[in-house]
């Protein structure tokens, strides 16, 4: 099933009461901006007036960043930090979302360079019968600002060849903020293959790991909306085009054999 585009603008939910939601914020060693970062969620999600639960998955940081997070969440319920072995962004990510306790779950970066406001457009889509939103930095509607060209042209490269082997219809699936239904993720997270208990990626690392989240649900005829955004590049991004564009093109391999084989059925 393809995913559907959704207004940046959306209207409210059918019942116009906001949903209860889990928000996963993966970490690893940002001690400078985990404080601004926790504030901004949790400013926002409360001026909503929305059930919320924040999950810190810190992804073994060696600096204060758990100690800043955890000091944060001591004076705000709702907060919680999980200290985990240092595995990889995915493995974090994958570990909040398993202790999520919402019947909506899903994750965003902590540079918060996908706005706040894109949850509205996503609850909306949820609202409206969706098992899955995700924000999107192509298409149209959608805005990149900042971004230096030539991280542009790969991403725009990956992307291209994500649509062509897995995902056609989905112009932007490595966007750090998705959404998901409980019944969504009861299908997904059992059935993933990448970045599971023994395999660790090391550092501040990005991996496709989002591919194989939506190829799962695409193969159990999961609905996905996508919310076009403004993307403001972060200059602090740990990105590293070369290294993560590779390891990227390995995981969607990694995913394309493992459908082959039946391994999502």
């Amino acid at each position: 099933m393809r995913a559907q585009p959704l207004a940046a603008n959306p209207t409210p939910g059918p019942c116009g009461k906001p949903l209860a939601v889990s928000v996963v914020i993966p970490v690893y060693n940002e001690q400078d901006r985990i404080a601004d970062a926790l504030t901004a969620i949790w400013s926002y999600f409360t001026e909503l007036g929305t059930d919320t639960e924040i999950i810190v998955a810190d992804d073994g940081s060696t600096d204060n960043t758990t100690v800043i997070a955890a000091a944060y969440a001591s004076s705000h319920p709702g907060i919680r930090v999980l200290s985990l072995k240092h595995g990889g962004k995915a493995k974090a990510v994958l570990a909040g979302l398993h202790a999520a306790r919402h019947p909506i779950a899903g994750f965003m970066d902590v540079d918060l360079a996908t706005p706040l406001a894109t949850w509205e457009a996503c609850q909306n889509a949820l609202a409206h019968g969706y098992d899955i939103a995700i924000a999107s930095r192509e298409g149209s509607g959608a805005e990149r600002v900042g971004e230096p060209a030539y991280r542009h042209v790969m991403g725009r490269v990956f992307n291209g060849l994500v649509k062509l082997l897995i995902l056609p219809g989905i112009d932007d699936t490595q966007c750090g903020f998705k959404f998901f239904t409980r019944h969504a993720l009861d299908i997904i997270l059992p059935r993933c293959q990448l970045y599971t208990e023994h395999d660790v990626s090391a550092g501040p690392r990005v991996t496709a790991f989002d591919v194989e989240l939506l190829y799962i649900a695409r193969k159990h005829g999961l609905r996905t909306a996508v919310v076009p955004i403004t993307w403001h590049y972060g200059a602090k991004s740990k990105v590293n085009p070369v290294r993560d564009t590779i390891r990227n093109f390995r995981d969607v391999l990694a995913v394309r054999m493992n459908g082959w084989r039946g391994k999502y059925a």
